[in-house]
């Protein structure tokens, strides 16, 4: 993809997150129950509801996620634990307790990690010298250019 959007990244983060979360747990090796298994007879199923279970990610999703969670390393730590706790649906208020900091904070620091992102996945470099602001205003401003410029009607 030439193109990202903002859009695109929250979302392919998201997709990530909800990924991980579908694999399985890893154990330490050893790891068993001593316990013997239970064998479930038609009587025990009566009256139960079912268990509808998703699918379990196949390997392009993994591959996908993988590759997103390698954009975290264009981060500063903090700005990583953000990005990632949003991506996992976390509400804003677990966010700012964990972190220690204000929700206007936590949005502004989560618009500039997109920004940061999206930057890069487009091939540009990242201003230094300007604020979050500014480069927050500079990711979203020129998706839209493309857009535009994409569709002249």
């Amino acid at each position: 993809m030439a193109d990202w959007t903002p859009v695109l990244v929250e979302d392919r983060l998201e997709s990530a997150a909800d990924v991980f979360r579908a694999l399985q747990e890893v154990m330490p090796q050893g790891h068993f129950s001593s316990w013997p298994e239970y064998v479930y007879i038609f009587a025990d199923h009566v009256g139960q509801e079912p268990r509808l279970r998703r699918p379990r990610p196949g390997p392009c999703q993994i591959t996908e996620a993988e590759e997103a969670l390698l954009w975290m390393r264009w981060l500063e730590p903090a700005d990583t634990r953000l990005l990632w706790l949003r991506a996992d649906r976390k509400p804003w208020k677990l966010i700012c307790w964990e972190i220690g900091i204000r929700r206007a904070t936590a949005n502004l620091r989560w618009q500039y990690g997109i920004a940061v992102i999206v930057c890069r996945m487009n091939g540009r470099r990242v201003p230094r010298k300007r604020s979050m602001k500014v480069v927050i205003a500079k990711a979203g401003q020129r998706s839209v250019i493309q857009r535009v410029s994409a569709n002249p009607e």
